[in-house]
Formats: structure tokens, sequence, C-alpha cells
């Protein structure tokens, strides 16, 4: 392969310093490599969308490199631009663009575009939005070009629809650089995924127009056609969405981009296990919280499964591995299996505030620990010169030891904490728990949390972080604390969910009709032997994928500790395959297809 470091590389994306979606991820953790391959020639772009750049943002007072000057050179024809860094791994250049400074000749430049291109537009907020930032994206590649003034090539990379809205405008006021277009989910696809029952039977039968029109999204699904036609090199993130482009774009792609994250390995093996363990601790003192107050279980024989993502109850597979939890379930208890399940639903939801009894719960069993911790700290000291000054032949007698304030209060935090009420189900209010589907599928299986249930449900309706009074710890220290990730996808065009896990030392299920399963069922040998397992979803009925989800399942139930401690090794150990020092390299190869 050639050399690719000598031209500039822009990259743009809407998720640039602007965490909005899964694509935020993709940019953020590839920069860190970008850099050190481009050096002071990588740069980024992205929108300000409200009255101040983002606190991931670090502005710069050098303007002396070729992206500053252009950056000054924009500011003097009167446009506000902000130049730095962004506060990731490896500080990469951003320059990043206000919106609301165009939104006053929206409506020329937009007709600009339906006059050109003979296209649709709609008054839709985000587009208006959408096409500002591609309009400032064009000016300041333009200001860029006349910097570089043909010296040396230039690369610009646009990310979805979004950034893509620059690409035509470009192209038609022959900008030089080369383009380089990345759809990660076709906008008409995820809408027809979501909607239509045969859709990958259907793709190529599909009139792209007419289901535009019907899913009102005809601007947007034109802006990322016009992308796909104007780019030089055309992307996408797997097989799946690449017969997307073919048949709803009019463009296959002439590289597949699959997705990477930044791995850590650790240089003791036993290190993933010890936090495994200790993050599990923490999700046990959730769980104790949360249902030991009606009844209770062995946890030491209580496994930890979750599944997380955008909600998008067909399209994520949360119908499918609700049904599977409910055949798991049923299994188990006719096998008599004393084992206990508790599946998270982590996703995000509108919701008025935390179920105040669910909060109440965790404040009380707060308080045990508390309270036990002092009584605990109280009888050290005596315990010990009671026993140093004993005569050997008996125990001391402790009940002298605890101070009488302290016995009332653990008793009385106790007697508060027991109520009759099951384990609730859902952690918060929902602002429309009627039409929820993920608490519809759960009534109609009727997965109440009952004592004689081995499987459990607890359907977190918000992102996990330290600042969560339930939880009190990051996503990703959550995903290290359990058992197992469950992601069985209807339609993801890649899906980090799954190598989040094998970056967490965590097992997980995935299905063929996900990029991420696709890539790794025909780039790993024996995969569900290195924890990765792949259902098949694409020739099968969902009763046929929902049994064989329940049976994946329950072998994993099955494993005792020893096995799943050798299963979470060779699953840290695969995740180097996904490391984008594996593959960022179909990037370069696209860059250097860009250039010739």
């Amino acid at each position: 392969m050639k050399s690719i470091y000598e031209p500039y590389l822009l990259e743009s994306a809407w998720e640039v310093c602007n965490k909005v979606g899964g694509i935020y991820t993709v940019i953020q953790t590839k920069a860190q490599f970008i850099t050190r391959r481009f050096g002071e020639k990588y740069c980024l772009t992205g929108p300000v969308l409200g009255d101040n750049p983002s606190v991931e943002f670090e502005p710069s007072n050098d303007f002396s490199d070729t992206w500053g000057k252009a950056v000054n050179s924009m500011r003097k024809a009167g446009y506000q631009v902000e130049y730095g860094h962004w506060l990731i791994d490896g500080k990469p250049k951003v320059v990043l663009f206000p919106i609301a400074q165009v939104l006053p000749k929206l409506q020329s430049i937009k007709s600009d575009w339906v006059k050109t291109n003979k296209m649709e537009m709609s008054e839709d907020y985000l587009v208006n939005q959408v096409m500002a930032f591609g309009y400032l994206n064009y000016i300041f590649l333009k200001h860029f070009e006349k910097q570089v003034a043909g010296k040396t090539p230039v690369i610009a990379h646009y990310h979805e629809w979004m950034a893509g809205s620059s690409i035509p405008l470009m192209k038609q006021k022959k900008l030089t650089a080369k383009i380089v277009f990345t759809t990660h989910a076709t906008m008409l696809g995820r809408y027809l995924a979501m909607n239509e029952p045969n859709f990958y039977r259907d793709l190529s039968d599909f009139n792209w127009l007419e289901q535009a029109r019907k899913y009102n999204i005809i601007a947007q699904v034109s802006i990322e056609r016009l992308a796909a036609k104007y780019c030089d090199v055309m992307t996408t993130v797997s097989q799946l969405t690449d017969r997307e482009c073919k048949y709803l774009l009019d463009r296959p792609s002439d590289k597949i981009l699959p997705n990477g994250l930044n791995i850590k390995r650790f240089a003791a093996l036993h290190e993933f296990q010890n936090y495994h363990q200790e993050y599990k601790k923490k999700i046990q003192e959730f769980v104790m919280g949360h249902f030991f107050n009606n009844y209770t279980f062995d946890l030491d024989n209580t496994l930890y499964f979750f599944t997380s993502g955008r909600y998008e109850f067909v399209n994520k597979g949360y119908d499918l591995t609700l049904e599977a939890l409910y055949r798991l379930n049923k299994k188990m208890q006719k096998a008599k299996l004393d084992t206990t399940v508790v599946m998270f639903y982590i996703t995000k939801r509108p919701f008025y505030s935390i179920n105040p009894l669910v909060l109440q719960l965790r404040f009380y069993m707060d308080e045990i620990k508390e309270t036990s911790e002092a009584i605990k700290n109280e009888i050290g000291d005596q315990l010990f010169y009671a026993a140093a000054q004993g005569d050997g032949k008996k125990m001391p007698d402790l009940d002298p030891f605890v101070d009488e304030h302290l016995r009332f209060r653990l008793r009385k935090t106790i007697q508060r904490w027991h109520t009759k009420h099951l384990p609730i189900v859902v952690t918060h209010n929902l602002k429309d728990d009627v039409n929820d589907q993920i608490l519809h599928g759960i009534r109609r299986l009727e997965l109440y949390n009952k004592p004689t249930d081995n499987v459990k449900v607890v359907y977190h309706p918000d992102f996990v972080d330290s600042t969560s009074p339930l939880f009190k710890m990051d996503y990703q220290h959550f995903v290290r604390g359990c058992h197992l990730g469950v992601f069985p996808s209807y339609y993801e065009p890649w899906g980090y969910t799954p190598a989040e896990c094998l970056a967490n030392a965590v097992p997980a299920i995935t299905s063929d009709l996900s990029g991420f399963g696709v890539f790794a069922k025909q780039h790993i040998k024996n995969l569900d032997e290195k924890g990765i397992e792949v259902i098949r979803r694409r020739t099968k009925t969902f009763d046929e994928s929902a049994e064989d989800l329940s049976e994946k399942m329950l072998e994993f139930v099955h494993l005792n500790r020893r096995e799943r401690i050798e299963l979470r090794n060779r699953a840290e150990a695969l995740s180097e395959s996904f490391s984008w020092e594996s593959l960022a390299k179909y990037y370069l190869e696209a860059y250097e297809l860009a250039v010739g």
C-alpha cells in the first residue's frame, strides 16, 4: 500500500463534540489512532447547537497552522468559527460552527438546493440545522483549499446524511478535495426495518421515493442519496448496510468500514476478574435493595444479564429477548434449578422521576449497610480486648458491645425496608407507561418478578452512570460487573454493544442481522468458544429465534464458575480483534482509494 500520510484529512460528523448517538463513539474512539497516523494534518469539524461550544472543546490561541489560517480566513469573511482541540484521547484539532448564524439565509440556501438538485425539501427543524451545518462545512473547505493552494491533496470524510449535506454543494462548486462518505445506517432502511415485517426479503423491491414520502423523511433521504451520488468513495459499516446502499441509495459501497474500539488489555490475566468481582458487588447491592425487602435468593448463585441501546423495540431485539426470557424462566422452573437470572434492560425513555419506592428501598439498603458498618467498627476493638483477656473456653458475648441506639436504628430500618409489594419491574415513572412496548411485553408474558420466577427483570429507562443513585457506577463498570450481554438485533448496521462487552471481558450474544455478528462469523473461527454467540435471525422465524436464544441463555446458566471465568478470559482476549489497531486499516484503505 502506498503511503497516505501526506494528504490533509478533514473528518466531519454531527457527533463531533456532540454526544447524541452511536457515531459519537465511532469518531471519538477512532480519533486517537487517526491522529497518530496523520498528525498535524488531521482535523475534525462539528456543529455548535446551543449558545456555547461543548465542554469537550478546548479553544486554541494558535492559528499558525493551515487549519488555523483557514479559520481566520473564514472569520474575516464574516463567519463565526471556533478552533481548538477535542478533549478526548489524542486531543485532535477541531473546528466548530455555530449553526444559528446561517439560519437567517437558510431559505435561500434551501431554495438553491431544490432548484439545483430537483428535490423536495421540508421545514423539519433537524433538516434546517443540517442544511446550515452543510453550508458552513462547504464554506470552510473552500477557505481551506485556498490555504493549501493545490500543493497537497485533501481528503474530506463526511459521516451520515447530517454531515453529508455539504457534499453536493462541494462538488457542484468544483472544490478539489476528494470526498469520502460513510452511511452508518440509511435513513430509509432504519424506518423500513422498524415497520416492515419482511424488510430483508423485500429490500430490492421498495420504491425509495414512495417510502420516503410515506414516513415523511423525503428531505433526509434525498440529502443522503445526493451525498452517495457525488462522493468519490462510498463507504458503509457492514455488508448488511451495503445492501441498503445498493437498493435505497442506488450506489453500492466501494469499501466496508467496520467499527472498532480502543481496547485496554490487562497486563495480568487476573485483573479483569478482580474488576468483575468489584463491580458485581455494586450490582448485588442494588439487587439486594430491590428484591430482598420482599424475598431473598442466593446471590452466590445469581447471574446478571443485560441488554442496552437505543429504544427500538423490534430493531434492537428487545421483543425477542423478552420472549426468550419467558421461555428461559419456564425451562429453569421445569428443571428445578436453584440459579437466579436478573435481566437488566438499559435504554433511554422519557420519565418523570425515579420511582419513589425504588429510591426509598435503595436508601434503606444504604442505611442498613451504614449502620452495620458502624456496629462493626464499634465492636471491633472491644471484641479484640475481650478475646485477648478471656480464658479461651468460650466466645465473648457480643451483645454488650453494641450501642443500644445502633441496635434500635438497625431494627427500625429493617422493619421499614420490608414490604409486601413484589419487586418493581421498572425503576422509573415513565411518561407513557401504558404504551411502552417493553412494559407491554413484560405484562403480556407476566414477568412480574414473583418469588417463584427464576428469571427477574429490571427495566431501567435511563443511562447508567456514576451519578445514578441506584447503581452508583459508570456504564462500562456496570457492564464489567455483569455476566452476559444479550443483543439479538433485527436491524443493527454494526452494533457496538457486543464489542463493548468483549472489551470488558463479558461474553455476549448477538445475531446474524447485526454488522458485528456478520463480521465476527466471517473473520473469527469457533466464536462460541471465545465468548460470542451469533443466533440466526435472517432465515429463522421469530419463534425459532426466540427458542434458539433461550437455549443459548440456558447453556450459559449451566456453566459453573470456573467455566464462566475461562469464557471471560477468552472474551477479553478476543476483544483485540475489534480494536482500532486491527480495524482502522479499512479506513486507511478508503483514504488510499480516494487519492488514487
